[in-house]
């Protein structure tokens, strides 16, 4: 919970909802950043629907006015709940939208889910009653301690990362996907879709981009093969680093569970 009574879902890669008074919303700008977007053709959007529908502007839409830490000038932004979000995403179109709507429909739900887990944990507390406070701090005291456990369990898959990270040698992609208990084709298309490879018109090979094997998580193999007839073929072949192999696991396990 922030400083300012709201709680927010904000994980890497997933959109950004927060509850105020009770109720889950998102912001115009959190939106413009997520979908990479203009804030200012977002905003357009919302107000385009609020002229077709004047209703919607009460109910699902709020103007929310905010100064740019940058130039000191107060520009607007829109708070919208889920129903307000869903009509405004309909315009946004594509495959990565469509899996990025459902994202954001998630982080509503979830959101929804804990003020509902709040709402009935329990009777109100009394902040002026001493012994209603000491259960408090107690619940939460228990709840920290279950949360260190928690990180203690997690420990030892942590140092196997890091110790895979720093292990020796490469795979290719196809072992690099049974690795992560995954086809190797969804691991192709995934590495090409979020571009670390890539393939030259009329190449038969995958290469890597320059920015994944500077940073060591791909590298290229050059194999000289003799041929029957007594010439040379040389062979070049993109792999996966262990460095490589950690950091997808970290980011495509992940991406499978929201997805």
């Amino acid at each position: 919970m922030t400083q300012n009574g709201m709680v927010q879902i904000d994980a890497e890669r997933n959109p950004i909802v927060a509850a105020k008074d009770g109720e889950a919303f998102a912001n115009s700008r959190d939106i413009a950043a997520f979908f990479g977007k203009q804030h200012a053709h977002v905003t357009r959007d919302i107000e385009n629907l609020i002229k077709n529908e004047p209703s919607m502007g009460v109910s699902n839409f709020g103007e929310t006015p905010y100064v740019d830490a940058q130039n000191g000038q107060r520009y607007k932004s829109y708070d919208m709940d889920r129903d307000g979000f869903t009509i405004l995403a309909m315009g946004f179109t594509g495959g990565k939208a469509l899996k990025w709507k459902l994202r954001y429909i998630e982080a509503f739900n979830a959101m929804e889910a804990e003020l509902r887990r709040i709402a009935n944990s329990g009777p109100t507390i009394d902040l002026n009653d001493p012994g209603a406070l000491r259960g408090l701090l107690l619940t939460y005291s228990e709840k920290a301690q279950d949360l260190e456990r928690q990180v203690k369990e997690l420990l030892p898959s942590q140092e196997a990362l890091h110790r895979l990270s720093q292990a020796e040698g490469s795979f290719c992609i196809t072992d690099a996907a049974k690795a992560l208990q995954m086809r190797p084709s969804d691991l192709f298309g995934w590495l090409r879709q979020n571009g670390w490879i890539y393939k030259r018109v009329g190449a038969a090979h995958d290469l890597g981009y320059s920015s994944k094997t500077t940073a060591g998580l791909l590298e290229h193999k050059v194999t000289t093969v003799l041929r029957a007839d007594g010439s040379e073929k040389v062979t070049e072949q993109v792999r996966v680093t262990a460095r490589g192999l950690t950091k997808l696991a970290q980011l495509i396990k992940p991406a499978m569970r929201t997805v």
